[in-house]
């Protein structure tokens, strides 16, 4: 039997869109997708790695778009953090059906679904081997999940935050629009704010590049990538400090 390869990140924050939980639905969640997403994470779980996850709930519910549909920005916020519950829901489920330990945790209240988000039990689940998943956003209004994710990664001492999307990267423009678009093997948090590329919002970037906490920004749609990401495998666009990726 050959010998497992190795892995270079020991703890990290695995980022995973609301929308990616709906596949090719318009909302709502895709028990395909699910199962795909539970089978990705079980192989990094077997190979020992400590996995934190923060979910969106853009395929549920929106706060930003709500407000332009005449929603309080608040009271959508919240709405939207809710959604995040949900969602972490269907994974913890998925998850724990494949053999998976793991904690929901949440930074809001919710105490017949989830445990309230501490940091330090939460570094306590994951040096137990849990995966923990990681609900509500930041519990405040005007946060994004993207910033909740930087902000956790920071806290809970992850190596690199994995962005999980449906492209293979960073592109210059959109691939899907613009045939000439240029892929990103490597930018700096400078790169990504100058040239305005929406990659996550600006908050979560400026936490990043504060803390010198690299991104991966890779396509979770391909069977394996997140493991080869974790082996150290050159997938996707990286985002560091240093234009040379360290």
């Amino acid at each position: 039997m050959s010998e497992p390869e190795s892995v270079k990140y020991k703890r990290v924050l695995l980022k995973l869109s609301g929308e990616a939980l709906a596949g090719e639905k318009e909302y709502g969640i895709s028990s395909t997708v699910l199962r795909f997403i539970a089978d990705e994470i079980k192989e990094l779980y077997d190979d020992g790695t400590e996995v934190a996850i923060v979910i969106g709930g853009g395929n549920i519910f929106r706060g930003l778009s709500g407000s332009h549909e005449g929603f309080d920005r608040i009271a959508g916020d919240y709405m939207g953090m809710l959604a995040t519950v949900i969602n972490s829901l269907a994974l913890q489920d998925a998850l724990e059906k494949n053999g998976v330990t793991t904690r929901l945790m949440s930074a809001i209240q919710s105490q017949e679904l989830a445990e309230p988000y501490i940091r330090r039990r939460a570094t306590r689940h994951l040096e137990k081997g849990r995966v923990v998943i990681l609900a509500a956003g930041t519990g405040n209004p005007f946060f994004t999940t993207d910033t909740a994710a930087s902000l956790r990664a920071v806290e809970l001492s992850a190596e690199v935050i994995l962005k999980a999307t449906k492209v293979d990267g960073v592109y210059s423009a959109d691939p899907m629009i613009d045939k000439n678009a240029v892929r990103y093997e490597d930018l700096t948090y400078i790169d990504v704010i100058n040239q305005n590329l929406k990659i996550m919002d600006a908050t979560a970037i400026t936490l990043c590049m504060d803390n010198n906490l690299p991104i991966i920004i890779f396509n979770l749609t391909e069977k394996g990538n997140i493991r080869k990401v974790i082996q150290g495998k050159k997938v996707g666009t990286l985002i560091s400090g240093g234009s040379n990726g360290e």
